[in-house]
């Protein structure tokens, strides 16, 4: 039975060190738009024949995902009553199935323009 289970534990990290080894970079850049209280971002993800189908933000000391919306430009926006608290952590899922959350890849003072990539 322990054999069982080292075999097991052995396949699950294989998976995972090749999900990972094997995820496409993303990019997240600020765009116009964004300020304390709305964040707008446009996030290049770079997997041939593949794109993003929902990205969501943690605020920092969050335990709450929440949604992003994505606009007619292809920018992904989050808009809210009381200001955002960053870093900020993203998680997503791709057309194709792809899932991955980033942790604290925008901080809380961003800028305008700036382009933020996650630490591999």
């Amino acid at each position: 039975m322990a054999s069982s289970s080292r075999m097991l534990a052995a396949a699950v990290l294989a998976v995972l060190f090749v999900g990972a080894w094997c995820a496409a970079p993303v990019e997240f850049t600020v765009e116009k738009g964004s300020d304390e209280k709305n964040l707008a971002l446009s996030i290049k993800y770079n997997k041939e024949g593949d794109s993003m189908a929902e990205v969501e933000l943690k605020e920092h000391g969050s335990n709450e995902w929440l949604a992003l919306k994505k606009n007619g430009d292809g920018v992904w926006e989050i808009k809210r009553d009381k200001p955002l608290k960053g870093p900020f952590n993203f998680r997503f899922v791709s057309e194709k199935g792809m899932r991955n959350v980033f942790d604290d890849v925008v901080p809380a003072d961003f800028k305008v323009g700036t382009t933020y990539k996650p630490e591999e």
